[in-house]
């Protein structure tokens, strides 16, 4: 990659009330008694703001605010704030906070919402019982005495509860965004209000993505010697900009497609110097995160965005590896009409084994609904394919990076775009079609929406315990190169959320396993099996 990738980054209407003929008032009431009464307050929950409007519009103005218009966080992150626009303009680059503790190493939205951030903690914590028993098990220990992370994820509530976590074990860390949408920012500041280094904020510009993630790289008296990436993002900036840091970090462990892809990349150039481990092809990642999740958080973000309606859509998926198989799986259950398009035969079959017809989009785009790409590659999508799509088509992309669309092709004096709320973008041709284009490519499930907290609490177990073994691990056990999570640790982290359901595992007999060649408490699978 160029020096330029570092610098340029990868990665309704108003609430009105008709008069009510049928409304009468006690005339013995006052004008200004009746006034009152006239006025309801109606909450939204998903909005935390309140809006006023009159019974009776004759009499006085109308008090208001569209949805569109106050939405600035609802429909991706909570937001319960509801912070002045005035304030929402200031880059928190430019304001001087400081948590109780009179400590101004991070920066964030704003430092006074950190009580709302702390309570989405612990609801995370709740839904989230191996991280948890993880963190009891092993914070007498500290097997992480020592360590000092760089991590750059999703921060959410939910990643808030590893970093706590992380912090029980021993180490020291600190944290910036992998997506500049994905943030929230209540969780954001109330991981800062404990005393973590926090660099990130939800509507981060290109620039402000770097100079955060460079923020938790580069700081006076803190030598960091642990990566944990999502995306590669911080290990292909301090490689880029750090060379000599880079080659002190004692293991890189990287839970996605694209950063993994990257790894093997510096791997087979020979630009790989330290140890990484591949959570993403864990199973515990794949199976788990990959297709669980994405099969419950696709319909949250689309609902969340559009208020479509699924039943009779015809909708085609652009891949059908673990996240295509979870997404197809969910829409086809709410009556959807699923395509798949796929490069590789096996998944195609597999796609069509599971009775989805496979079919290339340049067969069909002109006829479908809604498109959600979930290949981890780049440009399947493109304008020639957006200028073929009916008006109304939602686009949105499920892979980690912001490339399998080509948004940048849209962004030409042609074409118009009209920002309809937080996420949602309308796209417009000279003709007046109009398509509808979620967080602008970039991952619609956690820039839009939030996914489950138990099945992070599996992903982040895993990424725990891949960071202990790597810090760890005695010389030589570890070379330069890519491995993936033992066998072991992945059974060790689904043991781990069996006793939320219940669930008691049978017991091999000495002569089963013998007859099995398998150790009676595990692994119990090859590395080449395929669950």
């Amino acid at each position: 990659m160029s020096e330029a990738d570092v610098e340029n980054g990868d990665h309704v209407g108003l609430l009105a009330q008709k008069p009510n003929p049928g409304l009468k008032f006690d005339k013995k009431l006052s004008e200004t008694e009746r006034s009152t009464r006239e006025i309801r307050n109606v909450t939204f929950a998903n909005q935390r703001k309140e809006i006023k409007f009159n019974l009776n519009p004759g009499r006085s103005k109308l008090h208001t605010r569209s949805i569109s218009q106050s939405s600035t966080d609802s429909y991706s992150s909570p937001s319960y704030t509801g912070s002045s626009s005035d304030e929402d303009e200031v880059n928190p680059r430019d304001k001087n906070q400081k948590n109780s503790k009179g400590s101004s190493d991070f920066c964030v939205k704003n430092i006074d919402n950190a009580a709302f951030g702390r309570r989405e903690i612990e609801i995370a914590e709740q839904e989230m019982p191996g991280l948890m028993a993880l963190r009891r098990r092993a914070e007498n220990d500290k097997p992480l005495s020592g360590a000092k992370i760089i991590g750059c994820t999703h921060i959410t509530a939910q990643t808030a509860v590893l970093v706590e976590t992380l912090a029980s074990l021993g180490a020291s860390v600190r944290w910036a965004a992998c997506n500049i949408y994905s943030t929230q920012n209540e969780v954001a500041a109330a991981l800062a209000e404990a005393g973590f280094s926090i660099y990130a904020w939800k509507g981060e510009t290109e620039e402000d993505f770097w100079w955060c993630i460079d923020k938790c790289i580069n700081s006076e008296g803190w030598q960091p010697n642990m990566i944990l990436d999502d995306g590669g993002d911080a290990t292909h900036l301090m490689l880029k900009r750090y060379p000599a840091m880079f080659n002190m970090i004692k293991g890189i462990v990287e839970e996605s497609v694209t950063g993994v892809h990257r790894l093997y990349q510096l791997s087979k150039s020979g630009k790989l110097t330290v140890p990484a481990m591949n959570v993403n092809d864990s199973v515990t990642k794949t199976k788990f995160d990959n297709l669980y999740s994405c099969r419950e958080s696709i319909l949250d973000a689309l609902k969340r965005t559009t208020d479509v309606m699924f039943g009779g859509k015809q909708i085609i998926i652009c891949g059908y590896g673990e996240v295509g198989k979870g997404c197809a799986s969910a829409l086809k259950g709410l009556g959807c009409n699923v395509l798949v398009s796929e490069i590789d035969p096996i998944c195609a079959l597999q796609a069509c084994m599971d009775g989805f017809r496979v079919t290339r989009l340049e067969e069909v785009v002109k006829n479908i609904d809604i498109l959600i790409t979930c290949s981890g590659n780049k440009n399947v999508v493109t304008r020639n394919h957006m200028d073929k799509m009916k008006t109304g088509c939602i686009v949105c992309n499920m892979g980690h990076s912001n490339t399998e669309i080509d948004v940048g092709s849209l962004r030409t004096p042609d074409l118009t775009w009209e920002k309809v709320r937080s996420q949602v973008d309308h796209i417009i041709w000279p003709d007046g079609k109009r398509i509808i284009l979620l967080a602008e490519g970039r991952l619609v499930n956690l820039s839009c929406s939030s996914v489950p907290s138990f099945v992070v609490s599996i992903t982040s177990a895993t990424q725990a315990l891949a960071l202990i073994e790597l810090y760890n691990a005695p010389q030589g056990r570890y070379k330069q190169d890519v491995y993936l999570l033992p066998k072991k640790m992945d059974e060790y982290v689904a043991s781990l959320h069996l006793p939320t359901f219940d669930a008691h595992l049978t017991e091999l007999s000495d002569e089963q396993a013998k007859y099995l060649g398998l150790n009676k408490t595990g692994p119990f699978k090859p590395n080449y099996y395929r669950y």
